[in-house]
């Protein structure tokens, strides 16, 4: 069987999509990656202004491709952007921009995948590299409707200047929560409000960043679930800024409000306490309506699979899911390793025909 008769096709452009790419090029397959947006960057230009990533340049560069400058520093969102720009030029698969994946459909032997405009791929099996930071969650809360205030996800969220003196809940225990929380105590009156504790672990140890020991541990290729014990939960990073504002009460934490109110929230013990905005920093979730009519997703939505490889399809497989395979699938330095397994197992099946 000619492996590289009919592509792999990959939906989604972004560093998921373009791993995936490299990954199967390197395996003797030819790729053809399908991005609904006018770049091969993801959702990296729409994240807040100050994002940037929480892991150094020297852990964070695509594999062959390292950041620029000095590796102890933190890269920020608009050279994630370039990063990915440049590396997306160099690579051998085909890449193509504003082609939306409407629909992949099973053939006799792999996939059509059907594509804004009304074109039709053959392909030999599916990467859906799409779903990960597309689809912003927000859970449920009652009183939602009746809030007069500001409610938006921190993927809507860019810069802390149009908050001031506004009084602002933040949702959520994460990196991204405690960071946007931080920067947006500087001119507005903030609360972090989470179901759990904050998890805070110190971003240094030994005189090295905790990535160093992550890597000269392996602990980054743990299993999420071990990881998360190791660390009593998920960790948000910290050199000592927000431990010193969450004590002194700067960004107070409190257990997760209950409810909305019209002119705010509803405490566990319930006080009421005014507000003007709650900014939901909740995660996503994947959004694959493509793969509907496969059968290959759960009543949720959620794909069905392990580590990546789909429970239903074998030719179908995943990228960029949270929590995928190990603690860093989702990031630019963790979803490579998730690519190469992946392609690994897609040459396998074709092998089988």
């Amino acid at each position: 069987m000619n492996l590289s008769a009919e592509p792999v096709v990959i939906v989604g452009g972004g560093q998921s999509g373009l791993a995936g790419a490299r990954a199967v090029t390197d395996v003797g397959l030819r790729a053809v990656v399908l991005e609904a947006g006018e770049r091969p960057v993801g959702a990296w230009p729409s994240y807040y202004d100050s994002l940037t990533l929480f892991s150094p340049a020297r852990y964070s560069g695509i594999p062959g491709m390292p950041f620029p400058g000095q590796p102890g520093r933190y890269p920020s969102r608009d050279e994630v952007v370039a990063h990915l720009e440049k590396y997306a030029a160099g690579l051998n698969g085909e890449i193509r921009t504003g082609a939306a994946v409407t629909a992949v459909e099973q053939a006799r032997s792999g996939f059509e995948v059907q594509v804004s405009g009304g074109e039709t791929l053959h392909a030999s099996a599916v990467i859906a590299a799409s779903g990960s930071f597309g689809n912003p969650y927000v859970p449920a809360i009652a009183g939602r409707e009746s809030f007069r205030g500001e409610v938006l996800h921190v993927a809507d969220y860019r810069a802390p200047q149009s908050y001031a003196g506004k009084r602002v809940v933040v949702v959520g225990a994460g990196n991204s929560a405690v960071q946007v929380a931080y920067e947006l105590a500087e001119v507005a009156t903030v609360t972090l409000a989470t179901r759990a504790p904050i998890v805070l672990l110190p971003q240094l140890r030994g005189g090295r960043d905790i990535h160093f020991w992550l890597d000269r541990l392996k602990l980054d290729l743990l299993p999420p679930a071990v990881l998360a014990r190791l660390f009593n939960g998920t960790p948000v990073l910290d050199t000592g800024i927000y431990r010193a504002a969450i004590e002194s009460g700067a960004m107070p934490r409190r257990e997760m409000f209950t409810a909305f109110e019209p002119d705010g929230v509803v405490w566990p013990e319930g006080a009421r306490e005014v507000v003007d905005v709650v900014l939901f920093a909740t995660g996503y979730r994947p959004q694959l309506p493509y793969l509907d009519g496969l059968g290959a997703l759960a009543e949720n939505g959620m794909p069905l699979h392990r580590q990546g490889l789909s429970t239903t399809h074998p030719r179908l497989a995943y990228l960029g899911l949270e929590f995928q395979r190990s603690f860093s699938s989702n990031t630019l330095r963790g979803v490579h390793r998730d690519a190469r397994f992946v392609a690994a197992a897609l040459v396998r099946q074709l092998r089988r025909g």
